[in-house]
């Protein structure tokens, strides 16, 4: 059988599309309609020969004209499954379900859902919460806790939801103005995320966590490199509650980044405090440290330079013997954060490499308890608040989290879609369609600012108040005393697992008492060392490298 070359294929579309044209036009009397038609001819004509010709794109040599629809069907992809095929439970990352309960709250509207849950309550993975037959009833909704150690001299009152690190830059400076106004109505804290703190984040008078990543913007004299005056300089702002050292996010840890000189806007330079004209990078790692103690010297330097605010660090948890050596630090020195925020791989970001979203960091569940265990078997969980974060945005997720050990949550896409984030994904190519994620000024003037603030703070006061109805409901007095055991998980399909047993707390002090309870966390200690991050060598023996490093990082 004689096969159809792309000529024979393109040639048949354009006589049809040419008969169409003058059967349809042939019909109505005005002229103006047959040289219309002729342009729309001769217009594909010109695509057609064009396809035929280019060199990049196979499709469109094989079938010129109407293989542009192959293009433009993935194009719309992500819109016509997001709206049309995919379910209310499907997380693409985030469910419709869970995306629609933040636009009611934040709009003040009705969240209930009739008819029962859509979710398969006998699969495995399912999680909830144990009630009491005697609940009690919580008149308010505004719970906070306090941060600050021993050593703290302006300690901080947080909310137990804040606005998670994102950086001007990443979202418009609409969005961020919304973020900050909202927070200031709500009594709540707006993290800055690295990118230094910008006019925007100042701009609505909200309360402010300052991110230092290894980039140190706007702590600067050039990035990476940390300079102790111009930090303290803007450190003692009144409106700056606490500091916090990024070590790792969980979208995307371990790894740097760069913002081309392209990109650098004057008000993103200003609020960096980087160069106009030069290519602006965050490394992988710190300058500032190179080992345990030198974190723990880094951290009480912070912490004077800014009037002893508290000062604290965030990671996703990789190697558990590294943040193990950190805790020995703590202990050789008498040197302690006043607070570390666990970030799962689940987290978000503008851009992240595909196998470092999908495969790289512990997800929030095991990083926060562990975490917590190990504050506990060292002694110093009593010392240290905890702040959990990754895809926290309902009252459901957010008292999980303090059961298995936060003090607070933090959310970041939650209150993105507060502001109006439709899950476009799109946060990478500056066309963001509702002007959350984009710097072009005519797509982020979509975002009232005024209309958005309520909205956020809408969101934050709603999610609150769920969060007290679901202690209430357990029999609690504050959502700060749930406990493992008030949740239970189906492990596998029929079997349930108290919370107790799945996120269960160990004993205080069983890393000093050199107690084994198991999951490895005694030899893990025993491999720890406060003055370095590296793994020790094996004794006795000699094994290739690629072997001793997989033996000892764990």
């Amino acid at each position: 059988m004689k096969r159809i070359g792309p000529v024979e294929r393109f040639v048949p579309l354009c006589a049809v599309t040419l008969l169409m044209a003058l059967s349809l036009w042939g019909a109505l009397t005005g002229i103006g309609w047959l040289w219309a038609g002729v342009v729309v001819f001769g217009a594909l004509t010109g695509l057609g020969v064009f396809d035929l010709l280019q060199d990049r794109h196979s499709i469109l040599r094989n079938y010129p004209v109407i293989g542009h629809f192959r293009f433009m069907f993935e194009t719309i992809r992500p819109e016509i499954r997001q709206y049309l095929i995919e379910s209310d439970q499907d997380e693409e990352p985030f469910s419709r379900e869970a995306r629609s309960i933040v636009y009611q709250r934040a709009k003040n509207e009705e969240s209930a859902r009739p008819f029962g849950t859509k979710q398969n309550v006998y699969e495995g993975g399912y999680a909830w919460m144990t009630h009491s037959i005697a609940p009690t009833h919580l008149d308010r909704h505004d719970f906070q806790v306090r941060i600050g150690g021993p050593d703290c001299r302006q300690p901080y009152d947080a909310s137990l939801y804040n606005i998670s690190a994102m950086s001007f830059g990443s979202l418009s400076a609409n969005a961020i103005s919304a973020l900050n106004r909202g927070a200031a109505m709500g009594g709540f804290y707006h993290d800055t995320g690295e990118g230094g703190i910008s006019r925007y984040h100042k701009s609505g008078g909200g309360d402010l966590v300052w991110e230092l990543g290894s980039g140190y913007f706007g702590a600067c004299s050039e990035p990476g490199t940390f300079d102790p005056e111009i930090f303290a300089e803007k450190a003692v702002d009144p409106q700056i509650k606490m500091i916090e050292i990024k070590l790792s996010q969980g979208a995307k840890p371990g790894h740097g980044g760069m913002l081309p000189a392209a990109k650098i806007t004057r008000e993103i330079a200003e609020a960096r405090g980087v160069p106009m004209g030069q290519d602006c990078v965050s490394p992988a790692g710190h300058s500032a440290f190179s080992t345990p103690i030198e974190l723990c010297r880094f951290i009480a330097q912070l912490r004077e330079l800014s009037g002893g605010k508290p000062v604290g660090f965030k990671l996703c948890i990789g190697h558990r013997r590294e943040f193990m050596c950190i805790v020995k630090a703590m202990l050789e020195t008498g040197i302690a954060p006043d607070f570390i925020v666990v970030d799962g791989t689940e987290g978000g970001t503008g851009a992240a490499p595909l196998e470092f979203a999908n495969h790289v960091g512990m997800p929030l569940t095991e990083g926060l308890t562990f975490v917590n265990n190990t504050l506990r078997g060292a002694g110093l969980r009593d010392r240290i608040r905890i702040g959990a974060a990754g895809k926290l945005i309902h009252a459901f997720d957010i008292a999980r989290a303090l059961a298995l050990g936060a003090d607070w949550c933090n959310s970041a896409r939650g209150f993105m879609f507060s502001v109006g984030c439709i899950q476009a994904q799109a946060c990478h190519t500056n066309t963001c369609p509702t002007g959350v994620a984009t710097q072009d000024p005519l797509r982020q003037r979509a975002l009232v600012v005024p209309d958005k603030a309520v909205r956020v703070a809408n969101f934050h006061r709603n999610t609150m108040r769920a969060l007290a109805e679901m202690a209430a409901a357990a029999g609690l007095d504050d959502p700060r005393s749930f406990m493992p055991h008030h949740f239970m998980r189906r492990e596998t399909d029929g079997e349930m697992v108290s919370g107790s047993k799945a996120w269960g707390y160990l004993p205080v002090n069983f890393l000093i008492d050199r107690q084994d309870v198991g999951d490895g966390y005694l030899q893990r200690w025993d491999r720890a060392s406060a003055h370095t991050f590296q793994p020790p060598e094996p004794a006795g023996k000699i094994v290739k490298k690629g072997e001793m490093r997989r033996q000892a990082a764990e």
